[in-house]
Order: C-alpha cells, then sequence, then structure tokens
C-alpha cells in the first residue's frame, strides 16, 4: 500500500484531472442500452471479457471482483478482495487461468484465479507515486500502465502459470510524456505482442510502444479527447472517452501508424464510462460515476450492454 502523505499527493492529481475534465460536452447519437447491476457496488471502473458471455467487472476502491454474464444480465461477487486493495482495469488471461487486475494507488498488480477468485499472487510494481491504471495480457505475461511515470510494468507467465519478477520498461518518446493528471491508461497488445497500444489521457491520443525499448510513436489520425480504457481486436480499436461520454471505433492501419474513425457509439445510459468489453455485436461498457465526486456518490454502479 501507499503510504498516507504518497496516497494523498496521489488523490490529488486524480481529483484535479477529474475536475478538469467535467467541463467536456457529452457526444451525440445515443442508443438505449441494457443495465447490468453490480450488486452491493459503490464504485466501479473495470471489465473484461471471459469466456463465452462471461465479463468481470472491478469495484474501484475495494478491490472485489464481479462475475457476470451479457446473456442472462446477471452479476454476482467474485472476489472479495482482502482490505487495501482496488481494482482499476483488469484482463482474463485464458490460457493460464489467470484474471490480472490493476491496482492504482497501491502500486500493486493482482493475479487471482479464474476458476476459484483465489488470490495466485500479488506484485508489488512500484514503491514510487503511482496509478496502475490498467493491464494488457500477452502469451508471456501482462503489462500494466502508470498514469503518473514514463514506464510500463511487465508481470512474466510462465507456460505452467508461474508468475516471475515485475520488469520495469522505461519509455521514450510521446509516451513518456508526464503531466498533472492521467497520462499512460488504457492498453492493449497486438496478437503477437510485440507492439502495445497505449492510450495517453493528457495527450489525448494513442501511442505504439515497443515493448523491448520502450521507444513510442502517436498513431496519427487518432483525436481522443477524455480517452480511457481501450480494446484492440486486429486492427479496429475501441476507446472509451470517460467525461464525452462515448466508445469510439477506429480502424488503425496495418502498422498502426494511423487510423480514421468509423463510428461514435454513445448512450443515455453512459454516466462517465471507463471501459469497455465486446461480445459480437454488442460492448459491455462500466460506469465510474466520476461525475458524482471522487470518490463517486452514487449508490448504485452497472454495466452497460449496447450496439456497436
Amino acid at each position: 500500500m501507499l503510504g498516507t502523505t504518497r496516497r494523498a499527493r496521489s488523490w490529488v492529481l486524480l481529483v484535479g484531472a477529474l475536475t478538469i475534465a467535467l467541463g467536456v460536452a457529452p457526444a451525440q447519437a445515443a442508443h438505449q442500452p441494457e443495465q447490468i447491476i453490480l450488486p452491493g457496488a459503490r464504485s466501479a471502473e473495470g471489465i473484461a471479457a471471459g469466456t463465452g458471455t462471461t465479463f468481470y467487472a472491478g469495484e474501484l476502491f475495494t478491490g472485489n471482483i464481479f462475475r457476470g454474464d451479457v446473456r442472462t444480465g446477471t452479476a454476482s461477487t467474485f472476489v472479495t478482495a482482502p482490505a487495501g486493495r482496488m481494482a482499476l482495469g483488469l484482463r482474463v488471461d485464458v490460457p493460464h487461468r489467470l484474471l490480472f487486475v490493476a491496482g492504482g494507488f497501491t502500486g500493486q498488480a493482482y493475479a487471482y484465479d479464474l476458476t476459484t477468485g483465489a488470490t495466485r499472487a500479488v506484485v508489488q510494481l512500484t514503491s514510487e507515486d503511482s496509478i496502475i491504471n490498467d493491464v494488457a495480457v500477452t502469451s508471456d505475461g501482462a503489462w500494466f500502465t502508470d498514469s503518473l511515470a514514463a514506464r510500463l510494468y511487465f508481470v512474466p507467465v510462465s507456460a505452467t502459470g508461474v508468475i516471475g519478477q515485475v520488469r520495469t520498461l522505461a519509455l521514450h518518446g510521446p509516451a513518456a510524456v508526464v503531466l498533472p493528471g492521467f497520462n499512460n491508461n488504457g492498453i492493449q497488445a497486438t496478437a503477437d505482442g510485440r507492439t502495445l497500444v497505449v492510450a495517453h489521457t493528457n495527450s489525448a491520443v494513442l501511442n505504439t510502444v515497443d515493448p523491448t525499448t520502450g521507444d513510442s510513436a502517436t498513431i496519427a489520425g487518432v483525436s481522443v479527447p477524455n480517452v480511457d480504457g481501450i480494446l484492440l481486436e486486429g486492427r479496429t480499436a475501441y476507446v472509451v472517452q470517460n467525461f464525452s461520454n462515448a466508445v469510439t471505433e477506429f480502424q488503425l492501419a496495418g502498422d498502426l501508424s494511423s487510423g480514421r474513425l468509423l463510428k461514435t457509439v454513445t448512450s443515455r445510459g453512459f454516466e462517465v464510462p471507463t471501459t469497455v468489453a465486446r461480445f459480437g455485436d454488442r460492448l459491455a461498457v462500466v460506469n465510474a460515476k466520476f461525475d458524482t465526486g471522487f470518490p463517486p456518490t452514487a449508490t448504485q454502479f452497472e454495466v452497460n450492454v449496447v450496439d456497436r
């Protein structure tokens, strides 16, 4: 866990960023959503698709994890986290039967057993000021972003599912820009794991990152104010723009050097969405409700399921 002073500094930075973002106007052209309640949740942030129609969603300030089904429209508690944990971005590693979770202000990452919900590992990524914000899974491990620093963290996983020691990757180029508030945020990897795509909130762009050197380049033609979580499927990127209350879909070039906007999805049910998972022609989007405050004061949190 972060110490009290370190946590307070991170908290101030985050609240400041959210306050600035409140001035952004919402997007247009709404869809009517289906809503799946996260029972008992008092905050929310991350979502990830599991197998079939299963999803996993996190409770930001407690670290609890819910497991739900977009077909039945139900969800229930899957992991009751020990005190002191947080849950921001999360991602499923199906081959290793793991659920990786970004630990926010704690500087930690968590790995849970995908079958039982038992904790498989607690990895201290850093002891410095940090917001461990999101995670991407490759065939050999998990990458985590830090919204307060020009670095990524890699947690290796062996073929037999053994979780190894963290490695820190220093960033260079546009992904290394660090300003007050959120910097590197959502993250995804290409199917071969040779390139990472990282959202930079302050710069309102997506950057590619070489996972070996840390060199980065901005993807031209992709302007995404309030960018938060992202989803990459082939060369299609789904980008959550939280205070814009929108998910934008971009077609990226084969070399990931540029992209063009395909569509913008909005919904009357969106209330500061932060992350997205796809199930066929539908998107599952989590409401963080940061418009009510930080921590949010809303009494209900849900996943919106909308047509893409």
